[in-house]
């Protein structure tokens, strides 16, 4: 009887492994598909565009960079954040990293911050994405969830990234910038190549 038991386990066992197996593919898989905060998102109050934020991924945990304005008559274009207290002290508001530190869990992140540029106070914040990866809602509050307010985001097609400051890119995206910069320009006086014959 113990002899037919183990040999029956043994014939099960490469079955067992190849469904653990499968099962970890598949949730890990899943767990890929689903969309991500990284990219270029727009803010829009009273039918007219705030900002653009970039969410950039630094394994798992999220950073969101003002990285175009949209300033109304009398503002300042070239705003920095005065009241900040921490690193951001006197930055552009252009470029700066305003979201910092949100933890990804699926279409949920949690555990990060948002700083209130005109005011220089800094909130606990979370945020969710939404199942087609085309809303972020973002939620600052103070102590608990209970006590925030709710900002809903849309993404920006790819191609929106053409429009964002090089500089911008060139910090907090490296290696994209390197792949999008231009072949290295001639040498001022560096004659041209002819052209093969034909």
């Amino acid at each position: 009887m113990m002899r037919i038991a183990i040999s029956r386990f043994r014939l099960a066992l490469p079955f067992l492994i190849g469904l653990v197996f499968g099962v970890a593919v598949v949730s890990s898989s899943a767990q890929a598909a689903e969309p991500s905060a990284a990219g270029l998102w727009q803010k829009v109050e009273d039918d007219k565009t705030v900002g653009w934020f970039l969410f950039v991924d630094h394994d798992g945990v999220f950073e969101g960079i003002i990285v175009k304005t949209f300033p109304r008559p009398g503002d300042d274009p070239n705003e920095i954040c005065a009241k900040c207290t921490d690193d951001r002290k006197n930055a552009p508001l252009l470029g700066i990293s305003f979201i910092r530190d949100m933890k990804r869990e699926g279409l949920k992140y949690d555990g990060g911050n948002v700083l209130n540029p005109r005011d220089g106070n800094i909130y606990k914040a979370k945020m969710t994405v939404s199942p087609d990866g085309q809303t972020l809602i973002l939620r600052g509050f103070l102590g608990i969830s209970l006590f925030g307010k709710d900002e809903t985001w849309s993404r920006l097609p790819d191609t929106s990234m053409a429009q964002v400051d090089p500089g911008i890119i060139a910090k907090y995206l490296p290696a994209q910038a390197a792949a999008a910069k231009p072949p290295a320009a001639m040498k001022k006086g560096a004659v041209p190549a002819p052209a093969p014959a034909r």
